[in-house]
């Protein structure tokens, strides 16, 4: 075998032993979920059992399911809607009208996502609870609008300054005004961005944890709490969160699966020229 080959070799070795390591978790929480109560918590833990339908079964008949599932629903797709109808101006601004700062207002952008979210839970805490904003849906969403508002703009702005100036010149030539221009010009050859943007928003809100458990209790609360509701004053159960964790995750990771190459083409578009 050659050099070549023997390092392409070690290199796929290492990538899916990566892969494997990382699906671990999901793996043994799809396992946990089939398992008893008394399976679950088996010491050492089991890897043959009974399989039982049991937790789920529970877990999908629980009263509040249905609005939990419903809050999250509204809350990633509403908070997904309204980052992109704020991105999209932002994003073709910078990258057709850049300026000495733009760079640096990317920058800053994205370093707030660098920041703990527990460093400014107390603030954000306060201001909700004075506009009465706690336990509300649409709240959470502009909460969560905030919180992947970087990451829409960033993967817009990589697309559109790869878009030819020549298409967007040629459009003004022709009369065209800037709301035409975007949505006549710009948003047609820019689906695959915006559908990836718009996946990454819906991925991140849906499994977002901290903000829905400290700004929500009973009637905005999203499947996040929902799973954690099943750690209670009698012990934490670890097969019924496993079911209740493996439906909360099920439809991203079938949207994700299903949209893959779409995903990866529009996050990784201008990256290498």
């Amino acid at each position: 075998m050659s050099e070549g080959k023997r390092v392409r070799w070690e290199l796929t070795l290492l990538a899916y032993l990566v892969a494997g390591v990382m699906f671990f978790p999901i793996f043994w929480m799809f396992l946990t979920g089939f398992k008893s109560e008394g399976d679950a918590i088996a010491i050492p833990p089991k890897l043959l059992f009974t399989p039982t339908l049991e937790s789920i079964r529970e877990a999908l008949t629980r009263s509040d399911y249905a609005q939990h599932f419903l809050n999250s629903l509204i809350s990633a797709l509403g908070s997904t809607a309204l980052a992109l109808l704020l991105a999209i101006p932002a994003a073709y601004s910078m990258a057709f009208y850049p300026t000495q700062r733009t760079n640096s207002t990317l920058l800053w952008m994205i370093s707030t996502k660098m920041m703990p979210p527990v460093g400014v839970i107390i603030p954000v805490y306060l201001i909700f609870r004075d506009l009465r904003w706690l336990d509300n849906v649409w709240a959470l969403a502009l909460m969560y609008t905030v919180m992947n508002l970087p990451v829409v703009v960033w993967t817009l702005f990589a697309y559109f300054r790869e878009i030819p100036q020549e298409m967007m010149e040629a459009a003004r030539v022709d009369g065209a005004s800037i709301a035409q221009e975007v949505t006549r010009v710009l948003l047609p050859v820019s689906g695959l961005a915006v559908a990836s943007a718009a996946l990454l928003s819906i991925i991140l809100a849906w499994n977002e944890a901290f903000w829905s458990l400290n700004l929500t209790s009973a009637h905005a609360s999203p499947l996040s709490v929902y799973v954690a509701s099943f750690k209670t004053a009698e012990g934490l159960f670890w097969a019924k969160m496993s079911a209740a964790s493996m439906i909360a995750i099920f439809p991203v990771m079938v949207m994700g699966w299903l949209a893959q190459r779409q995903l990866v083409r529009g996050l990784t578009f201008g990256a290498i020229k």
